[in-house]
């Protein structure tokens, strides 16, 4: 099968495409025919071992000291189960599904190998395989870091979104709204389209406003893209608000529940898969150098597979 090796940490260029063995599941595995799979910041991140602090030295630990142990890198997917392990009943082949690999990584491969009781699900019925991949990482990273805010309990709270047309921002502003939130989007004058079509209830441009002077008070400010501090919100946040940030210590964590209820919200409409471009599995190397450019809005995606 065709994968993209990356063969040591670096720029995209370490990124190589190869013929490798197809891998066999385990007892409590699934083999997925990989149709499609993101690459996000945090595919970046891994490659080119880009993180603040100690945090190189962790993923060095993860993922391997001197090149990833696994050399095949992808996170998010979409695809066909192919085989399933012998103790596998949550899955049959030929089921639609989509969800992450974890830290196995693998995705960026025509065939990969998870575990059955892993974080996915079957695939919303209304999605395409690049759009099913398209939803799992800004829409589960959304997720965690606005109910960790509180938002789920808040009556028609005030949301501010900084970077709010990449792959994390574009999925928080639709999720919030779907949590009756009244949105504010801090964004470029390149994002404002798409932030007008994901329900944004105000927009303010980085470029010619300065969002910490704002005369507004927010019960959530949310940086998406993990370029602002705490500070920063201190005089926008109401006396109870929450700051979250990417950019901090804290990693989202992966739930099933999370992939469930992307699906449930796209099905119903509620969501969009926010995909700016799609690339084949060969020019892994464009997708890649696009992603490092920052310029991104919405998620890029690999079509592996037809």
């Amino acid at each position: 099968m065709k994968a993209a090796i990356c063969t040591a940490y670096g720029p995209p260029e370490v990124l190589i495409i190869k013929e490798v063995t197809k891998p066999v599941p385990k007892d409590d595995e699934i083999l997925v025919k990989i149709m499609s799979a993101s690459v996000n910041s945090g595919d970046a991140r891994i490659r080119g071992l880009r993180a603040p602090g100690i945090f190189p030295l962790v993923m060095r630990i993860l993922f391997g000291f001197t090149k990833p142990r696994n050399p095949i890198l992808g996170l998010m997917f979409s695809g066909v189960v192919e085989e399933v392990g012998k103790d596998v009943t949550a899955f049959k082949p030929g089921d639609e599904i989509f969800g992450s690999t974890g830290t196995r990584m693998g995705a960026h491969a025509e065939f990969a190998t998870v575990k059955a009781e892993g974080v996915l699900a079957k695939k919303p019925e209304k999605a395409s395989f690049e759009e099913a991949a398209a939803l799992v990482f800004g829409g589960m990273t959304a997720i965690y870091f606005l109910k960790k805010a509180g938002i789920d309990s808040m009556q028609q709270p005030k949301v501010l979104i900084y970077g709010a047309t990449g792959s994390v921002g574009a999925a928080a502003v639709e999720i919030a709204k779907h949590y009756g939130a009244h949105v504010t989007s801090v964004c470029s004058e390149r994002g404002v389209g798409l932030a007008k079509s994901l329900g944004s209830d105000e927009i303010v441009l980085y470029t010619q406003q300065d969002f910490r002077k704002l005369d507004a008070q927010f019960d959530i400010v949310f940086d998406a893209v993990g370029k602002t501090k705490k500070k920063d919100a201190s005089d926008i946040l109401k006396s109870k608000g929450n700051y979250l940030t990417v950019g901090g210590m804290d990693v989202a964590k992966e739930r099933k529940e999370q992939v469930e209820f992307l699906g449930d919200l796209f099905d119903r409409g509620e969501i969009r898969a926010n995909i700016d471009k799609i690339y084949p599995l060969e020019e892994i190397v464009e997708a890649h150098r696009y992603v490092d450019s920052e310029r991104k809005k919405g998620n890029v995606v690999l079509k592996i597979q037809s």
